[in-house]
């Protein structure tokens, strides 16, 4: 008897954990509680798997979702913090963070701990209060960010990989990220100069990729003199045009994401058509790799080219170019097939140049897009440059009807 009682109290207490705090598909503690339009809460990392995998229903309840927005349940979170903190259950990174931050700030090659400190924001079994109070009491962006004008590439590196892992993380709350983009921004010029500095001697295209993403980052959330001040580096240009040149389909998102955010910028799209962009994008573009995202973001980049002459004229240079326009045009999302528009009606129409219109008039399908984009509810403007586009194409029934889907009834625009 005696025997078995001890055998009782050496065995672990069991915590009882209050049913609301489980996620219905996992059924652990919510770590970052979200929940869908049915007001039904998740763990985000669980919902997004099913997400993911193609369901387009609510797990619990199994109703259409006509959203998949996933909105942080702030008060359920608080609570659940609460409660672990008052049992005082083991947590493998507790205090991590902190640790972490003060051997970087002693340290004379802080590489290492840099990057178990992108790693501690990267874990999903550290607490996000743990990782948001690290960024905005704990001082962690402003500590760093110094550390990216070292010259020695590695602790560059490794500061880089810290930004990126707090700019992309779910967890990390709005404010946190405007204060982390804040501090790599406050010294505008030194960074962009590093992360230039990376992008051309980085270790390997992991460190590459990265610097493009804290690059993409900053650029999104700066104001418009900022944006212009990175945009007219050519060394940036050149750079990012050669990392979209990567097959990596990682490399080319954000590559192209900075091609698109900056070509707004007259003397930045200049420098751009000089610099090769045109053939970039094509390259772009006509691979079967690229995700209609970065498709779209081509083709943006594309239709600011053509708008100046240089550009124009790189476009019907490219042997490809404009049969490649075509071709993708709906495969690079609505903003992608109205910007596709744009570059044909720029480059045949507009200024009517022949070897383009002759290059676009013989694409395979061409007729039959146009058409389809005319009927998908584009935007006036894209439907007036479809129908100009048309006039201008040979058009006579036999190659009308050769491209369509005979299941489908499509009304000739005149």
């Amino acid at each position: 008897m005696m025997g078995r009682k001890e055998d009782r109290l050496s065995q672990p207490l069991e915590v009882k954990v209050p049913s609301f705090f489980r996620c219905p598909i996992s059924l652990d503690v919510m770590k970052s509680p979200v929940s869908l339009c049915t007001g039904v809460t998740y763990d985000r990392s669980s919902i997004q798997r099913w997400l993911e995998s193609g369901n387009t229903t609510c797990p619990a309840t199994m109703q259409p979702l006509p959203s998949t927005d996933l909105v942080p349940n702030l008060t359920l979170r608080s609570l659940i913090h609460l409660w672990s903190s008052a049992i005082t259950l083991p947590h493998p990174a507790s205090g991590g963070g902190p640790d972490l931050l003060a051997k970087i700030r002693a340290a004379a090659d802080p590489a290492d701990p840099l990057r178990r400190l992108a790693a501690f924001f990267l874990s999903d079994d550290v607490d996000e209060f743990e990782k948001n109070n690290l960024v905005n009491a704990g001082g962690c962006a402003a500590a760093i960010a110094p550390l990216l004008k070292r010259p020695d590439l590695e602790t560059a590196e490794a500061t880089v990989r810290v930004f990126v892992a707090v700019l992309t993380s779910d967890c990390i709350e709005i404010g946190n990220r405007k204060i982390a983009a804040a501090a790599i921004s406050s010294d505008l010029a030194s960074s962009v100069s590093a992360l230039v500095r990376i992008l051309e001697h980085g270790s390997g295209l992991e460190p590459r990729i990265d610097a493009a993403i804290l690059l993409e980052k900053m650029i999104s959330m700066s104001d418009r003199k900022a944006r212009s001040s990175i945009a007219e580096s050519a060394e940036l240009i050149r750079e990012v045009i050669r990392l979209a040149g990567e097959t990596d389909p990682r490399a080319v998102e954000p590559a192209t994401a900075i091609l698109a955010l900056i070509s707004g910028v007259r003397r930045a799209r200049e420098e751009m058509v000089k610099l090769g962009v045109v053939a970039a994008a094509t390259s772009v573009l006509a691979s079967p790799a690229t995700s209609p995202a970065a498709a779209e973001k081509a083709m943006r980049v594309m239709e600011a080219a053509a708008g100046c002459a240089e550009g124009r004229a790189a476009i019907c240079e490219e042997e490809k170019a404009i049969k490649t326009v075509v071709r993708r045009m709906n495969k690079a999302g609505k903003e992608g097939a109205e910007a596709a528009v744009a570059v044909l009606w720029n480059v045949c129409h507009r200024h009517r140049d022949r070897r383009a219109a002759d290059a676009a008039a013989a694409a395979e399908g061409g007729l039959t897009r146009l058409l389809l984009l005319m009927q998908s509810g584009c935007s006036p403007a894209a439907r007036q440059m479809a129908a100009d586009l048309l006039r201008i194409f040979k058009v006579n029934a036999k190659s009308c009807l050769g491209g369509y889907d005979t299941k489908t009834t499509h009304i000739m625009p005149f």
